[in-house]
């Protein structure tokens, strides 16, 4: 008999003939099994090696009740907030409740805690005292370490310390989980998990380390932004897999230990991850409410992990790191057959991407024996010679997965890195891709327009997007029918004045740009933005940041750039009240009308 699901309930077992679990699951997020959800994915991985693996979903945290649905496992308990930050999950950027969560049945909201993996952990040694707690996800791993955490405005202790876990894994996770459930499964101790690349854990001691590198205490960041702002540039320079040391922080008596981040995964394993047998869909029980999450994902293609771009306000370099890695076109191929031959499938793939879409085969002949520079970013502040983008790769996927029987369209949904596509080079794989696989809106992340705000964003200049421009436009003329741009921009990032939110509203009415999406900064955990946020200083140059951190000046950014929503208007005669351009108010939603006033107060 073939099950279709990991088991969620004792019912479940008793089809399957088990007593017990070798390992299981907690997540905040429902049950969906499909290789975007980490959760799937890890009790996927899992599975194939031979263990036997049960999801308990969003568990109601009030109790231990819920904890204890599949028993006791002989192995571990695997805890995660899912997809997202709890925090982030459950709160805006201005910390109010969200009444959406797209992880959840029906978008309901409230059904993960606030902080959820500690939540969970502790409710799980009340339930079953003894049994190993092992961390993962991006709450665990971007709380790693000592971390400024926005919600609560201060210095917080690692997760592992608060949520009294065994060991903590951080990044994707897939071959960590694996040593550590074959470790646990040989007989060892959970507190002997030792020299695990991309873990953490708790030791008393630090005798049996070699090379480790000592950060400020947790205390000492606490209290001192300069001591904190040490401790995160040690860590920062430190994410190269194949020369980073053990980092060591003391939190009271005891350290906590973060060994290097884990090896790139070859193509053959990663294929084998994204090539398990995954459902694509909701576990049954969600049947009637359904899961608004999965329906941007269902019939996607992941084609390779990792980003080069080393964005400040990005997690992604300290979750999947900076080497990409790339799946081999016939795995893609594979899964994409396959969802040929699902019964929703209506002829779409909705995304064949990344982090960054057009990173795909994207290496550099540095990384198999040195890895990444710690001296320079791949990308900024303009990509580096040694960067083979392989952008004909790519195209050759492209062509290949679009011409497929039973597929009519194969787009792409992930963002593009318009820096990768400027020159004359890039202009052929520019117009195929928006003839054939953009449904009619690219998405790009220019993020703002003022120079001095790019760079504390770690992203490229302005003239560097207008040279994109330039190219699209180009591309756009070639096309039977037009392809529209989709920019995200943010407000309120550290660095940015009220002057700079008005100059970037002005360079968007000069040029007919009307944005649609704006997101508010967060100060992600672990962030070099969210670094400035905390300290007012840049932690790697030691620069003093501005840093817009009353609600009503982000208001006031925000209407500035969204300058042709009507409800903005009082904030925005506020806005030019303060800059001394109050003669601008009456004329401000016309459309050009910098050019017209440029004899005006600046």
């Amino acid at each position: 008999m073939t099950f279709s699901f990991l088991p969620v309930s004792k019912n479940d077992l008793r089809s399957r003939g088990l007593r017990e679990l070798d390992v299981i699951i907690v997540t905040g997020d429902a049950y969906v099994d499909h290789p975007a959800y980490g959760a799937a994915v890890i009790g996927r991985v899992l599975e194939a090696e031979g263990f036997t693996v049960g999801i308990i979903a969003q568990p109601d945290w009030h109790d231990t009740k819920d904890f204890m649905r599949l028993g006791r496992p002989r192995l571990f308990f695997g805890i995660t907030s899912g997809n997202v930050d709890s925090m982030v999950a459950n709160y805006t950027a201005a910390k109010r409740r969200r009444k959406l969560d797209d992880y959840s049945p029906g978008g309901k909201a409230g059904l993960r805690p606030d902080r959820a993996v500690t939540v969970y952990a502790n409710r799980l040694r009340e339930a079953y005292p003894g049994v190993p707690l092992v961390l993962g996800g991006i709450e665990a791993s971007m709380r790693r370490l000592a971390h400024y955490d926005y919600w609560d405005h201060k210095v917080r202790r690692s997760v592992l310390v608060d949520s009294r876990g065994d060991i903590l894994v951080y990044g994707m996770g897939e071959s960590q989980m694996i040593e550590i459930a074959r470790r646990l499964a040989t007989g060892e101790k959970a507190g002997d998990l030792d020299n695990i690349r991309g873990t953490a854990v708790i030791r008393r001691d630090t005798v049996k380390l070699k090379n480790p590198l000592m950060l400020p205490s947790f205390e000492e960041a606490a209290a001192d932004t300069t001591k904190f702002n040490e401790a995160f540039r040690l860590i920062y320079n430190e994410q190269n897999p194949l020369t980073a040391r053990p980092l060591v922080q003391k939190h009271g008596e005891r350290y906590v230990v973060c060994f290097a981040p884990p090896l790139p995964l070859p193509p053959q394993k990663l294929d084998r991850i994204y090539e398990l047998p995954y459902q694509r869909r909701w576990h049954p029980v969600y049947d009637r409410e359904k899961v608004p999450g999965l329906e941007t994902v269902r019939f996607s293609l992941t084609t390779h992990r990792g980003c080069t771009g080393q964005c400040s306000f990005c997690s992604l370099y300290f979750h999947q790191g900076r080497m990409i890695q790339s799946r081999s076109p016939q795995s893609i191929l594979r899964e994409a057959r396959r969802l040929t031959r699902l019964p929703e499938f209506k002829g779409t793939i909705t995304d064949m991407g990344g982090p960054t879409a057009n990173l795909y085969g994207a290496a550099c002949k540095k990384w198999p024996a040195e890895g990444c520079c710690s001296a320079r970013s791949c990308l900024v502040p303009k990509p580096c010679k040694n960067l083979e983008l392989n952008l004909d790769k790519s195209l050759a996927l492209y062509r290949a997965v679009r011409e497929l029987p039973g597929v009519n369209h194969a787009f792409i949904g992930s963002g593009i890195r318009f820096d990768l596509v400027t020159g004359p080079a890039a202009g052929p794989w520019l117009e195929e891709v928006c003839r054939y696989h953009i449904s009619g809106r690219m998405k790009v992340a220019p993020e703002h327009t003022v120079e001095h705000v790019l760079q504390l964003m770690g992203k490229p200049p302005v003239t560097v997007y207008e040279e994109f421009l330039k190219q699209f436009t180009k591309a756009n003329k070639k096309l039977p029918q037009k392809c529209h741009l989709v920019n995200y921009f943010i407000c309120g990032h550290p660095g940015t004045t009220l002057r700079d939110a008005f100059d970037f509203a002005r360079y968007l009415i000069r040029r007919g740009m009307q944005p649609e999406q704006i997101q508010d900064f967060t100060p992600l955990p672990m962030t070099l933005s969210g670094c400035m946020y905390y300290t007012g200083q840049h932690p790697i140059t030691g620069e003093q940041v501005y840093v817009p951190r009353s609600e009503r000046e982000r208001m006031m950014q925000r209407a500035l750039v969204q300058y042709r929503n009507p409800a903005n208007s009082d904030l925005i005669r506020e806005a030019l009240r303060e800059l001394g351009a109050e003669h601008l108010g009456a004329k401000f939603f016309r459309k050009g009308i910098y050019e017209k006033n440029r004899g005006g107060r600046r």
